[in-house]
């Protein structure tokens, strides 16, 4: 059975990326051409063969000489006379996955705590070396990208006015926004703001362009870093138990998100408490009631305590509208104990403000004195809006004044457009192109979570009214190379046409003025088949991955 390779027969227009099949007595193989955005393992041939009787093994050599144009990848599990052998890969990834916490809730209503493995592929998702080093070198430079827009409280108002204008969740944050403006100057004042962002920079490979494009940037949620991390380990045993050798092991990146993220968690804490005096504070998650990601979540909590002695505690936004207290001087508590820093797991959509407590809530809690992660003024400046903005000609330059650092960024963006003023030549120009070429946009509300934006059909019969646009965001679709993967959710094993999207992790800590730690952090890689449109995991549409590289210059 195939386990993973390339999507064969699949033909891309560019002459660099070319994928060829050829025959074998029991099973596909695939070969690959080098190029820009082949996904190979360079100078090693991967052939998972069956001895008669046993289980699959992985049998790893050198393929080629070093100066042959041509490499090969062969995935060599036999389809018609052991079908078993992928239902013993996948036996082995989901036991390992129940072992070491690579989990998620199961949601089953009256077993809260009941649990299944994270929904994920058997083997990692190959990606080209050169395109993996750009994201993680971006990181930083978007760090610090979206920590300056958060500080430009005009600049805000200004641009997310017409979404607000059309859209109540953001009228909501931006209000918030507004009528905490007054503590954050004080703070900003005294050099006291304490800001923790810990975000997410999402890609894709775009075929036809043969480059990497920024999806989104993420700073409120950003999750299954820990599972990630896990999902990285398990591959490496995945490839080692089946015999790999070190020079394809080589091409699994290091990949500790989890501990990267908890480092940062634990300098804003002690950042925090050495002003304070405190030495007993806590860490606040807020959390959405009955979440089935939670472990994704615990895994920070627990590894917190176990590396930095450091407690934490759960609570919904309605639960802090009940037990928060908040003291004259602006010190958070929860049962007497303080809050050194509160860590947001909710809030980014309408459906986490039932009611009105729960902003009156979130609103108070702008006002204390625990680090956010993130502020209001850091959610807006991650929507959706303000990232096609900072898209447009000459607005880099309001945040960056590094030449070569705006035109790393900016290499970075696809094609984005605002439906704030229809008339004008260049919008009406692209509305016009997305009438007649829907599938070639995507249309993006000012959400996040997966399944919120339109295509194809949709995205016409919407565009068609001309009533709300200001609240969305037209963008380039992005089409990835497609990949035949396995995958396993809830103990279903799927074999599909796949499309992968990288997820390049990223800290920042700052106090006042002064930026006390900026830092990639790690990655994620999700895959979902390649006839869904959305790509969130907590969603339901995709399911957890991770990267395999070129262990060699390109």
């Amino acid at each position: 059975m195939l386990i993973h390779s390339n999507h064969i027969g699949h033909r891309c227009a560019k002459p660099y990326c070319k994928w060829h099949t050829t025959s074998h007595p029991t099973a596909s193989v695939l070969k690959l051409s080098s190029s820009p955005l082949a996904p190979v393992y360079r100078g090693v041939s991967l052939a998972y063969k069956n001895s008669v009787g046993g289980s699959a093994q992985m049998d790893v050599s050198s393929a080629a000489a070093a100066s042959s144009p041509t490499v090969v990848t062969e995935y060599d599990i036999t389809r018609s006379t052991r079908p078993e052998t992928t239902q013993e890969a996948v036996d082995l990834a989901v036991v390992w996955a129940s072992q070491h916490g690579l989990i998620v809730g199961a949601g089953v209503p009256d077993k809260p705590l009941a649990t299944i493995h994270a929904p994920m592929t058997v083997l990692p998702t190959p990606f080209p070396r050169d395109s993996f080093e750009k994201a993680q070198a971006a990181m930083e430079a978007f760090n610090g990208l979206f920590d300056r827009v958060s500080r430009d409280d005009e600049y805000l108002q200004t641009t997310l006015r017409p979404a607000a204008d059309h859209d109540d969740f953001t009228a909501k944050l931006l209000e918030i926004h507004r009528n905490t403006q007054g503590v954050r100057d004080q703070r900003r004042a005294a050099q006291a703001e304490l800001i923790l962002a810990l975000n997410r920079s999402d890609y894709m490979l775009d075929e036809p362009s043969g480059t990497l494009m920024q999806v989104e940037m993420n700073t409120i949620s950003s999750s299954f870093g820990c599972l990630c991390t896990l999902v990285s380990q398990m591959h490496r045993f995945m490839l080692h138990s089946q015999g790999a050798q070190r020079q394809v092991l080589d091409g699994l990146p290091e990949n500790n998100v989890t501990e990267e993220f908890v480092l940062a968690m634990a300098a804003t804490v002690q950042e925090h408490n050495c002003v304070s005096g405190s030495t007993d504070s806590m860490v606040l998650f807020v959390v959405q009631p009955d979440e089935k990601n939670s472990f994704d979540q615990q895994w920070l909590q627990t590894t917190l305590l176990h590396l930095h002695s450091i407690k934490t505690v759960r609570r919904t936004l309605a639960q802090l509208d009940k037990e928060a207290e908040i003291s004259s001087s602006g010190q958070l508590s929860l049962g007497g104990l303080p809050v050194s820093l509160v860590y947001f797991r909710a809030g980014y959509a309408p459906t986490d403000y039932p009611s009105d407590a729960e902003w009156k809530i979130r609103e108070q809690l702008e006002r204390c004195d625990a680090a956010l992660c993130p502020s209001v003024a850091y959610q807006l400046a991650g929507s959706k809006k303000v990232q096609q903005d900072l898209a447009r000609p000459g607005v880099l330059e309001r945040f960056v004044d590094d030449p070569s650092e705006i035109e790393a960024l900016r290499d970075c963006f696809a094609g984005l457009w605002g439906l704030d003023d229809l008339d004008e030549p260049e919008t009406a120009a692209v509305l016009q192109q997305a009438l007649q070429e829907p599938d070639r946009f995507v249309l993006k509300p000012q959400r996040e979570g997966g399944g919120n934006n339109m295509y194809g059909e949709e995205l016409r019969q919407k565009l068609q009214t001309k009533k709300g646009l200001s609240a969305f965001i037209l963008m380039q679709r992005i089409r990835p190379p497609i990949n035949r993967t396995v995958m396993v959710r809830e103990g279903q094993v799927v074999e599909a046409d796949t499309l992968s999207e990288l997820g390049i992790f990223g800290y920042l800590v700052r106090r006042g003025d002064k930026v006390l730690h900026n830092k990639g952090a790690g990655h994620m890689m999700r895959t979902k088949a390649a006839t869904s449109d959305e790509g969130g995991v907590a969603a339901g549409f995709a399911v957890l991955d991770s990267v395999i590289i070129n262990s060699e210059s390109r």
